[in-house]
Protein backbone atom coordinates (compact mmCIF):
# COMPACT_ATOMS: atom_id res chain seq x y z
CA UNK A 1 0.00 0.00 0.00
CA UNK A 2 1.19 3.64 -1.06
CA UNK A 3 1.72 6.13 2.11
CA UNK A 4 -1.42 8.14 2.78
CA UNK A 5 -1.55 12.09 2.39
CA UNK A 6 -4.03 14.09 3.57
CA UNK A 7 -6.09 16.33 1.09
CA UNK A 8 -8.00 18.91 2.52
CA UNK A 9 -11.53 19.10 -0.27
CA UNK A 10 -14.76 20.79 0.07
CA UNK A 11 -18.16 18.92 -0.20
CA UNK A 12 -21.56 20.15 -0.96
CA UNK A 13 -23.97 19.80 1.75
CA UNK A 14 -25.68 16.75 0.60
CA UNK A 15 -22.32 14.52 0.10
CA UNK A 16 -21.16 15.24 3.52
CA UNK A 17 -24.51 14.16 5.13
CA UNK A 18 -23.91 10.80 2.83
CA UNK A 19 -20.36 10.30 4.26
CA UNK A 20 -21.49 10.93 7.70
CA UNK A 21 -24.38 8.46 7.41
CA UNK A 22 -22.06 5.78 6.23
CA UNK A 23 -20.36 6.46 9.17
CA UNK A 24 -22.58 6.85 11.68
CA UNK A 25 -24.50 3.48 10.41
CA UNK A 26 -21.35 1.48 10.71
CA UNK A 27 -20.79 0.59 7.58
CA UNK A 28 -17.33 2.71 7.07
CA UNK A 29 -14.99 3.34 10.53
CA UNK A 30 -14.31 6.83 9.35
CA UNK A 31 -15.41 9.45 6.89
CA UNK A 32 -11.82 9.23 4.83
CA UNK A 33 -12.55 5.05 4.32
CA UNK A 34 -15.83 6.18 2.99
CA UNK A 35 -13.91 8.45 0.16
CA UNK A 36 -11.53 5.83 -0.67
CA UNK A 37 -14.27 3.51 -1.34
CA UNK A 38 -16.32 5.83 -3.35
CA UNK A 39 -12.78 6.37 -5.19
CA UNK A 40 -11.94 3.00 -5.62
CA UNK A 41 -15.35 2.46 -7.38
CA UNK A 42 -15.26 5.30 -9.83
CA UNK A 43 -11.66 3.64 -11.00
CA UNK A 44 -12.85 0.72 -11.67
CA UNK A 45 -15.48 2.24 -13.20
CA UNK A 46 -13.21 4.12 -15.74
CA UNK A 47 -11.46 1.35 -15.91
CA UNK A 48 -14.24 -1.00 -17.56
CA UNK A 49 -15.68 1.85 -19.93
CA UNK A 50 -11.74 2.04 -20.96
CA UNK A 51 -12.58 -1.30 -21.80
CA UNK A 52 -15.16 -0.93 -23.42
CA UNK A 53 -14.30 1.88 -25.24
CA UNK A 54 -11.36 -0.62 -26.68
CA UNK A 55 -13.91 -3.35 -27.49
CA UNK A 56 -15.84 -0.75 -29.64
CA UNK A 57 -12.68 -0.05 -31.67
CA UNK A 58 -11.93 -3.25 -32.35
CA UNK A 59 -15.42 -3.91 -33.40
CA UNK A 60 -15.22 -0.68 -35.37
CA UNK A 61 -12.50 -1.83 -37.14
CA UNK A 62 -13.53 -5.83 -37.89
CA UNK A 63 -16.26 -4.09 -39.28
CA UNK A 64 -14.86 -2.18 -41.60
CA UNK A 65 -12.49 -4.73 -42.45
CA UNK A 66 -15.44 -7.09 -43.24
CA UNK A 67 -15.25 -9.30 -40.56
CA UNK A 68 -18.74 -9.19 -40.07
CA UNK A 69 -21.50 -12.16 -39.46
CA UNK A 70 -25.00 -11.50 -40.31
CA UNK A 71 -27.53 -11.28 -37.61
CA UNK A 72 -29.54 -14.74 -37.61
CA UNK A 73 -26.74 -16.56 -37.90
CA UNK A 74 -25.46 -14.79 -34.41
CA UNK A 75 -29.24 -15.87 -32.72
CA UNK A 76 -28.61 -19.18 -34.22
CA UNK A 77 -25.57 -19.45 -32.66
CA UNK A 78 -26.49 -17.94 -29.59
CA UNK A 79 -29.84 -20.21 -29.30
CA UNK A 80 -27.73 -23.40 -29.89
CA UNK A 81 -25.60 -22.87 -27.58
CA UNK A 82 -28.15 -21.78 -24.57
CA UNK A 83 -31.14 -23.97 -25.25
CA UNK A 84 -31.08 -27.76 -24.58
Amino acid sequence: MQPAEKLSITLPAEMVRVIRDKVAMGSYGSNSEVVREALRGWMEREQRLLTLDAAIVRGIADSEAGRVQEIEAVREELRNHFEP
